[in-house]
C-alpha cells in the first residue's frame, strides 16, 4: 500500500510505494568511464584556467585547487539585473561558477582521502563561499557535488562545485518560507525540531558525532536520500568553524562509506543550503546538507505532477546504511 507524506519544512508531498520496487527493468546503469586525459590531475594545470586558490603541501605541490569553471552556468561576463519584463520575465545570468579540485589523485573518493584532507576541503568550502558572498550581486552561493556518470559528473576525477548567483533558487526560498512559517506558529526551528525527533525516534537516523547527524528525512523524496544538520542551530555554512568542518569532514566521509558499501558505489548528488546573504532568517533557517543517490529516474508522474514516489521507505533505508546491509540495486 502506498502512503502519501508531507514535508514539514515546505509542504512538499511525497508517496511512498514499496510496491514499485518490484517493477521489471530493461535498462542497467552505466559505470563511468575512465579517460585517457584529465585535466584535474596533477601536471594538467595549463588545461585550467588559472587557479583562484590552492592548499599545497610542505614541498609547494598542489593538495586542492580551487579553479574558474570553464563551462560556467553563471559568468561575470553576463550582465546583471532584469533583462525583460511583462509576461516573460529574464535575468542577466550574472555570477560566479568555480571548481573544488579535490586532491590530485585521479582515482580517489572523498571518503577515502585522510582525515585532515576531507577537513580541509570543507574548510575550502566556507572560505570560497564566504569570498564569493562578499562580491557586489551576489545573494546565494550554492556548494554541490556530482558523483558518478548517473548523477550529472562529467569528470571521475574528485571534485566538487560552487556557483554564486543573484537570485534566490526557488527550492531554497520554499524552504526559507516553510522555516519563517514554522517559526512564526512555534518559535521553534523547524530543522531544529526535525533533528530532536529523529535522536528520540532513532529510526531514521543514521550516524552522529559530536557535532553533526544525518538522518533519512520523514518525507524523502529519493530512497536513500540523506540530511546532515548541525545539532546546534546554525543558519550560515560559511561560518562554521575549524573545528566543527573537520567533524563535518568526519561525519560526510563515515555516510559516504555506507552509501559505496550498501549502494555499490552509487552515483550521487550533494548539496549545501545556506542562508542568503541579505534575507532575514537567522532564528528560523538551519543550513544542512542534502545527499541523493541516484537509485531511480524521475518518471512521468514525477515530472507531471511534481510529487515524487520513493520506492524504498526511510525508516528502511536508514536501517539498511546504519547496520552495513549490501540492498541491491
Amino acid at each position: 500500500m502506498s502512503e502519501v507524506r508531507v514535508d514539514p519544512v515546505c509542504g512538499r508531498r511525497i508517496i511512498l510505494a514499496a510496491e514499485r520496487l518490484a517493477r521489471p527493468n530493461d535498462f542497467l546503469g552505466l559505470h563511468t568511464q575512465a579517460r585517457n586525459f584529465c585535466p584535474f590531475c596533477r601536471g594538467n594545470e595549463d588545461s585550467t584556467p588559472r587557479s583562484l586558490y590552492a592548499f599545497n603541501d610542505a614541498s609547494g605541490k598542489w593538495l586542492i585547487r580551487v579553479v574558474p569553471n570553464k563551462f560556467p552556468a553563471f559568468s561575470r561576463d553576463c550582465p546583471e539585473g532584469r533583462l525583460t519584463g511583462g509576461l516573460y520575465e529574464s535575468y542577466g545570468g550574472y555570477g560566479m561558477h568555480e571548481v573544488v579540485i579535490e586532491t590530485p589523485d585521479h582515482s580517489g573518493r572523498f571518503e577515502t582521502l585522510p582525515e585532515w584532507h576531507a577537513a580541509e576541503i570543507i574548510r575550502t568550502y566556507a572560505g570560497r563561499a564566504r569570498f564569493l558572498l562578499a562580491q557586489k550581486g551576489i545573494e546565494f552561493v550554492m556548494t554541490f557535488r556530482n558523483y558518478g556518470c548517473n548523477a550529472g559528473a562529467s569528470l571521475s576525477h574528485p571534485h566538487s562545485q560552487i556557483v554564486a548567483m543573484t537570485q534566490l533558487p526557488m527550492r531554497v526560498r520554499q524552504e526559507m518560507d516553510g522555516a519563517a512559517s514554522y517559526f512564526s506558529k512555534t518559535g521553534r526551528c523547524v530543522f531544529c525540531d526535525m533533528a530532536k525527533t529523529e535522536f528520540s525516534e532513532g529510526k531514521r537516523l543514521v550516524a552522529e558525532n559530536a557535532a553533526f547527524a544525518a538522518f533519512t528525512p520523514y518525507a524523502s523524496r529519493f530512497s536513500f536520500e540523506l540530511c546532515l544538520v548541525p545539532k546546534m542551530h546554525a543558519s550560515r555554512f560559511e561560518d562554521i568553524s575549524a573545528s566543527d568542518a573537520a567533524l563535518l569532514a568526519a561525519l560526510l566521509q563515515d555516510i559516504l562509506r555506507k552509501l559505496y558499501y550498501s549502494l555499490d558505489g552509487v552515483s550521487y548528488n550533494m548539496v549545501i543550503h545556506t542562508l542568503p546573504r541579505s534575507r532575514g532568517g537567522e532564528a528560523s533557517y538551519h543550513w544542512h546538507m542534502e545527499i541523493f543517490p541516484k537509485i531511480t529516474k524521475a518518471a512521468g508522474f514525477e515530472w507531471g505532477t511534481g510529487v515524487y514516489i520513493n520506492t524504498v521507505s526511510p525508516e528502511r533505508a536508514a536501517g539498511i546504511l546504519r547496520t552495513g546491509q549490501k540492498f541491491s540495486i
